[in-house]
């Protein structure tokens, strides 16, 4: 497990953000992209800052998910829906 002491001041790769989080990978790479997640490329990689990612979740950012709407969701179908 990674410790909190040195966390702060190095870069954290993807996965390691990924563990100090709690999540997949794959929600560390749909918040970067659709929430705007603190992270820097670096050649082909992504690398975050702890207190960056900390205070990005402390914001309420992470709670925000752009969900693509569906038909059913906009309302163009009322199949499904209860009445």
């Amino acid at each position: 497990m990674i410790g909190n002491a040195g966390m702060e001041n190095r870069w954290l790769s993807l996965a390691e953000i990924a563990t100090y989080l709690g999540v997949s990978k794959d929600s560390v790479y749909r918040w970067v992209e659709d929430c705007r997640m603190p992270a820097h490329k670096v050649g082909r990689q992504w690398k975050f800052k702890v207190k960056e990612v900390d205070a990005w979740v402390r914001s309420g950012n992470a709670d925000i998910m752009r969900v693509p709407e569906t038909a059913e969701d906009s309302g163009q179908s009322g199949a499904g829906k209860k009445p």
